[in-house]
């Protein structure tokens, strides 16, 4: 009979090498929402970056459009655990809407269309780490999963990655949305298992 050696469990699946523990896969885009999925006519929809002085950049539909867009590949973890690897994404990134603004500012409190709101520091904004997306899987992106566009920040769970995106404010303190004032992590790192606060 062979000897086994004490603690060994044997090699990790590699289709959960970038799981984070307590998350599952799933084939599936599940559609998690707090409140009613709103509807934007395009003409209408505006996205704006608001400085802390108060000075406000925004571009029209149209406009975003017309500026330079990535197509991010990237894995989602939602906080009620399920996991979404090799995501495909298309949309603006973050780096490009901040590069006019002018701030001294280290938070971002993001806005949508339904009044969701959610917050993050904004470093976790820039670097490449973040996109306004549009478009999901070749297609545009559907209203149940943020469209007309949603922030995209795959590095954190999901919920900070506001659907129906409509406006960054940038503080110089933090200040909570609408999952943080209800007990959830301010942060919300997957990898450190942010849930709520106090994780």
């Amino acid at each position: 009979m062979g000897v086994v050696t004490r603690g060994f469990v044997g090699r990790r699946d590699p289709a959960t090498a970038n799981l984070p523990p307590g998350q599952y896969l799933t084939p599936d885009f599940p559609v998690l929402s707090a409140g009613p999925t709103p509807r934007i006519e395009l003409d209408q929809w505006r996205f704006s970056v608001t400085g802390e002085t108060g000075s406000e950049h925004g571009w029209t539909w149209q406009e975003l459009l017309e500026l330079p867009s990535k197509q991010p590949i990237v894995d989602i973890h939602c906080v009620t655990k399920w996991s979404k690897l090799g995501t495909r994404w298309q949309g603006v990134p973050l780096d490009t809407l901040l590069e006019p603004v002018q701030t001294q500012a280290s938070y971002a409190l993001v806005r949508s269309y339904g009044g969701y709101s959610t917050n993050l520091p904004l470093a976790d904004l820039r670097g490449g780490k973040a996109w306004i997306a549009y478009r999901y899987d070749g297609k545009d992106l559907p209203a149940e999963h943020g469209g007309p566009a949603r922030l995209l920040v795959p590095h954190l769970y999901f919920w900070k990655s506001a659907k129906w995106v409509r406006g960054i404010e940038l503080h110089n303190e933090d200040m909570p949305g609408f999952w943080e004032t209800m007990g959830y992590h301010s942060y919300g790192d997957p990898w450190r298992e942010q849930r709520y606060a106090g994780d």
